[in-house]
């Protein structure tokens, strides 16, 4: 089967079904690295490490094996699909849109507390959904479009490692006391499996959008975010959608400085549905690259 109908299964199957009510692997993979960490747990860079290769190598050859198998379209398609979080990213979304919408700040502040790590106990309509539209952005590039980018150049064990990477990320890759050290590996290989893939979805977001606007919130904006692939996707973003995003943010307690990003007004209500809108127009123009591409190195080959 063609990486092109792979890669639209997938989206097909996640926008039908979602993502696993129960027994989702990635759950399962964060419970094993809970496990892991407990016993292997110490303040180097190189038990973080030792860490990230053992929970992810194992998995990463195992689904090269499979690859040679004849049922491996199978399980490249529900590997994809495993991995792609386009329909959860819209759903958590609606779900902030529809309590700002009812003008109940309570509930939209407790939902948009399972988008971000930002403290939203006190956050007002706007900071809420400024925070949304944010962490629709980020996500689309890894929730999305990294793993569709690893899986047309690497396959099964491509998106194998992306997706858990960027999930240890998630977990050890703070800059505390705890996991300064020990976080270090996972956050950064997950800076360099993200680093085309950002840029990538930041070009889609501009060329999907007001470009003008995009690009240059992306030269000018997108260097000085304190990640270094979130923020050319932000700002991208925020220009694309004619939008001001950023700007200080508290976490854990502490009041954060973080830059301005994109141009225009404070974003309303009605934009975090544009910012899906973005993805969605972003996702169709992957999609025919993908296809266009294929059919030119098959008729390449056929020559």
């Amino acid at each position: 089967m063609s990486t092109f109908l792979v890669v639209l299964i997938a989206l097909l199957l996640d926008a039908w079904l979602g993502e696993p009510r129960r027994f989702h692997p990635l759950v399962g993979f964060g419970k094993l690295a809970e496990l892991t960490e407990r016993y292997f747990y110490a303040d180097t860079r190189m038990h973080g490490s030792m860490a990230v290769l053992l929970l992810v190598a194992p998995l990463i050859l195992l689904t090269a094996w499979i690859d040679f198998t004849p049922w491996h379209v199978v399980i490249d398609v529900l590997v994809l699909y495993l991995a792609i979080g386009w329909n959860s990213l819209g759903t958590h979304a609606k779900r902030v849109e529809h309590a700002l919408l009812a003008d109940n700040l309570v509930a939209a502040r407790q939902q948009v507390g399972l988008l971000v790590s930002r403290d939203t106990a006190e956050l007002n309509h706007v900071a809420v959904t400024q925070a949304t539209i944010e962490s629709v952005l980020e996500n689309g590039n890894d929730a999305i479009f990294g793993a569709i980018f690893w899986f047309v150049l690497a396959g099964a064990p491509g998106v194998i490692a992306y997706r858990l990477i960027n999930t240890l990320d998630a977990m050890w890759g703070y800059r505390n006391e705890r996991y300064h050290h020990f976080g270090w590996a996972a956050a950064r290989l997950d800076d360099y499996l993200n680093f085309i893939p950002a840029r990538l979805t930041a070009l889609s977001y501009a060329l999907t959008g007001q470009a003008r606007h995009a690009l240059i919130c992306w030269r000018t904006q997108g260097t000085i975010w304190k990640s270094p692939n979130a923020g050319p996707v932000m700002a991208a973003g925020a220009g694309s959608l004619s939008l001001s995003l950023g700007g200080p943010a508290c976490y854990h307690g502490k009041l954060e400085a973080r830059p301005l990003l994109g141009t225009g007004q404070k974003p309303e209500i009605r934009d975090i549905d544009r910012a899906l809108a973005l993805i969605k127009r972003a996702l169709i123009l992957w999609l025919l690259i993908i296809c266009a591409g294929e059919w030119f190195l098959g008729r390449l080959a056929a020559t």
